[in-house]
């Protein structure tokens, strides 16, 4: 008797458990990182370590080919400025041992031209260190903001539009800028 009690109360009590369900946080992983106080500093992280990794931590696919093309262009000024400038400086040193046999014998005739030329690719060979420097750190400037502007609540309760009305006295139309706030 004992043993049908106890079947027919698990069975009773079986189907409740198995009826109730377990509540899922319906936050998804973009809201997640939305709410996180640490994402911004974690994006400056990945992007300080590889450039474009905080991009691609915020969800910003579209920005890193801004952010590789910033970096790419630079080291590539960088490269050439350096070998162009390496070629002045080998013909100069040829010029000043004698030789005649360099590669601007004939089209530079002078050594100070291959100086001028040397200070002119050196120059811009710095000036595109500066840049792919400056392209690191927008990058990383970049990422911290974006993630920032994730935890930013923006709803439909400030709106700033465009506003077009007509004048009736000139027969022209008016532009202006229209806030809503709604409570």
């Amino acid at each position: 008797m004992n043993r049908k009690i106890i079947f027919i109360l698990l069975v009773i009590f079986s189907n409740q458990i198995i009826s109730q369900k377990k509540q899922i946080d319906s936050l998804s992983k973009k809201e997640l990182i939305a709410i996180n106080p640490l994402t911004p500093s974690k994006a400056a992280f990945y992007s300080a370590v590889i450039p474009g990794l905080g991009q691609i931590y915020t969800k910003k696919f579209w920005k890193l080919p801004l952010v590789y093309g910033m970096i790419g262009s630079s080291i590539y000024g960088y490269h050439y400025n350096n070998k162009e400038m390496k070629r002045y400086r080998v013909a100069y040193k040829r010029r000043l041992a004698g030789y005649i046999d360099d590669e601007f014998y004939g089209r530079i005739l002078r050594e100070d031209q291959l100086i001028e030329g040397y200070k002119y690719h050196r120059k811009y060979r710095d000036v595109s260190a500066l840049f792919i420097l400056g392209s690191y750190l927008l990058n990383i400037l970049d990422a911290n903001i974006g993630a920032h502007l994730l935890q930013f609540n923006v709803n439909e309760n400030l709106v700033l539009r465009p506003k077009f009305k007509n004048n009736a006295i000139s027969r022209k139309t008016n532009l202006g800028l229209c806030i809503n706030l709604k409570f």
